[in-house]
């Protein structure tokens, strides 16, 4: 078949069957290529994400957690449930979808309710909920706050609430707890040692009276007030009160006379050597 070529020709070249055959496996690759990307779309497609028109299935998986604050005699018992996304494929996902709080105290019945409506509308509308945790949090009763159980301070009932959405919201992996570096835990680490054993030099030095102390390794005691120098001590080594060691959140035991920290809101701030220091995230006044 004939070909009229209206343009000048700069060059030209032979194809041989060997570049036909490089051409099909190429354009070959390609189409296999495209396949691939469309089939990868129509998935993305297909996966189902969160919103508000979702209906609720017959049964939800969820978890239920007991607060129990000073501020009520009767505990609250808070209830997340949460619907399971795209189930059995490599997209299923766990997102929250109602949240109920019960109790025998019923002075707070109605702002209760209408809180729990509320975050139930805004986890079934989708996106991205772990907003309410930072909001609720935020919250300061008037009247003042109280410290849980672990010595962790709370601003409010509103802001123990969050923390157990947080807790919730952690745990079904929507939000990432940022783990401390080795560095952080080998300070921490270091700071409590160094404060056990500057703790457990005072009391050995110091008699639980607060007016006696013990000279050296020698019987006689000193009386701090009057300088009188008794052959014998006149009371027996006891640990004193202020002395005994606290839990906090994990097992971890921190000084009763201790400050809550400005950064993790944990009872735990103490002074070593002239400085704040905390002995649960190892904050430092001195840097």
């Amino acid at each position: 078949m004939a070909v009229k070529i209206d343009k000048k020709i700069k060059g030209y070249s032979v194809v041989t069957p060997e570049d036909k055959a490089k051409q099909a496996e190429a354009a070959k690759a390609e189409a296999v290529r495209q396949e691939a990307a469309e089939a990868a779309q129509a998935r993305a497609d297909n996966v189902i994400q969160m919103h508000e028109r979702i209906e609720r299935p017959e049964t939800l998986i969820g978890s239920t957690y007991k607060l129990k604050t000073p501020l009520f005699e009767h505990a609250l018992y808070v209830t997340i449930n949460d619907i399971v996304l795209n189930a059995g494929s490599e997209h299923e996902q766990r997102r929250p979808f109602e949240i109920f709080i019960n109790s025998k105290n019923m002075d707070h019945f109605q702002w209760i309710v209408a809180l729990t409506r509320i975050m139930s509308a805004v986890f079934r509308k989708g996106g991205d909920v772990t907003f309410l945790v930072e909001e609720m949090k935020a919250v300061f009763d008037p009247r003042g706050g109280y410290f849980k159980a672990g010595g962790v301070y709370m601003p409010s009932l509103v802001a123990e609430l969050g923390s157990i959405v947080e807790d919730h919201l952690k745990s079904i992996g929507m939000i990432k707890d940022p783990e401390l570096s080795d560095a952080q835990r080998a300070l921490i680490a270091e700071k409590r040692a160094a404060y056990a054993a500057l703790d457990s030099k005072k009391n050995s030095d110091v008699s639980p009276a607060g007016g006696f102390r013990v000279v050296g390794d020698a019987a006689p005691v000193v009386d701090d007030r009057s300088g009188e120098l008794f052959p014998e001590p006149r009371v027996r080594a006891e640990r004193r009160e202020e002395d005994v060691e606290v839990t906090g959140d994990g097992g971890v035991s921190f000084p009763p006379s201790a400050t809550m920290c400005h950064k993790c809101s944990t009872k735990a701030l103490v002074i070593m050597d002239g400085c704040a220091t905390c002995l649960n995230c190892g904050y430092s006044k001195c840097g």
